[in-house]
């Protein structure tokens, strides 16, 4: 078993091994103690592959079960249905003692998450991811949330887990677009923090590395979350490509995906950011090379306006300004504060 510990204001343990599901009982007494009910958090789609055999496990284990599952997709990702999880939990009388185990992407993450943070104040939660995306990413840090009509995320707290497990054996079941999707986040922690990585990515196929993948990015976020937790500093160069790619799947009504959102984010920043001269270096090329190896598209029609529009209610604008991560060479990116104003300039010269 591969393991990555991270350091925050809870400290835990990210389990990654083949299997692991069967084992996620005994990870739940040893690293939740005292918790006596688990409630499963969930979508439709994800409940239908392993919801059943993660109850066995649990059940082994000792531990009571209930679960609350929803529809899959972005659309449910709301305030409306975390609102039907918090009567779920409190009719199934779970206390402060009890937890929640999350299980699916980042959506049953963030959305069960956020659950977890506001339930009596906050509750023990395990998150056990099952896409590529939240294995690399969503699952661990703590970053809970729900979206709002006006944007991606703009409702949420931060909640550390105490534990995160991980078993690739889950991302089988996976469609190809959807594995895919989460390779842009792997694609990202490459050029934010490792070109050796980035090469590594470059030279090999993520699927036939996968737990090495997994585990690498998840190193590479833990020493981000450790050294910033809250996200007041540091932490920011994990938003890069996220400012254009939040604005996409806004505008798109999120029928284009987190990772492919993204993956076109980083394009738009990075292309964008050079011809603006807010850096020397242009990686576009290299980037959207890796992104065509992955399956991942690198364009989308909207326009700078609409684009922009959006980003002007992006969470990570702060009065005049908004944070946009700019690569000063592959693996290495820095915050700078952009004038809302010059976004629009970024953006349009990103898109042409």
């Amino acid at each position: 078993m591969e393991t990555v510990r991270v350091t925050a204001s809870r400290d835990y343990t990210i389990y990654i091994e083949n299997g692991l599901l069967e084992e996620a009982g005994a990870i739940v007494r040893r690293d939740v103690p005292g918790a006596e009910k688990v409630a499963v958090i969930t979508d439709d789609i994800v409940a239908g592959l392993y919801l059943e055999d993660l109850k066995s496990a649990l059940n082994a284990a000792g531990l009571d079960v209930c679960e609350h599952v929803f529809p899959h997709g972005e659309e449910h990702k709301s305030i409306a249905t975390l609102s039907g999880v918090l009567d779920r939990l409190a009719a199934e009388h779970l206390t402060r003692s009890d937890c929640i185990l999350t299980l699916g992407g980042g959506i049953p993450g963030d959305l069960g998450g956020f659950a977890a943070a506001v339930y009596q104040r906050g509750i023990r939660f395990v998150q056990m991811p099952t896409t590529v995306l939240s294995c690399v990413d969503s699952s661990v840090g703590g970053k809970t949330a729900v979206n709002l009509p006006a944007g991606k995320n703009l409702a949420g707290a931060f909640h550390q887990p105490s534990a995160v497990i991980i078993d690739p054996d889950t991302l089988r079941t996976l469609p190809d677009n959807i594995y895919n999707d989460g390779c842009a986040e792997v694609i990202k922690y490459g050029v934010i923090m490792d070109r050796d990585f980035f090469g590594f990515l470059a030279e090999n196929d993520v699927r036939d590395n996968i737990s090495y993948v997994i585990r690498r990015c998840d190193e590479l976020k833990r020493d981000v979350v450790n050294a910033d937790e809250r996200d007041t500093g540091i932490r920011a160069i994990l938003n890069f490509g996220h400012t254009a790619g939040h604005a996409i799947e806004v505008c798109s009504g999120f029928e284009i995906s987190h990772g492919s959102a993204v993956g076109i984010g980083m394009l738009i920043e990075s292309k964008g950011a050079y011809l603006a001269g807010l850096t020397d270096t242009d990686v576009t090329g290299d980037i959207a090379a890796l992104l065509e190896k992955n399956g991942l598209p690198t364009a989308c029609d909207f326009t700078p306006d609409e684009l922009y529009d959006v980003t002007c209610s992006d969470k990570k604008r702060s009065g005049g300004s908004i944070k946009l991560i700019v690569p000063k060479t592959l693996g290495r990116c820095e915050p700078l504060d952009v004038p809302v104003e010059e976004m629009k300039k970024v953006i349009g010269f990103g898109i042409v």
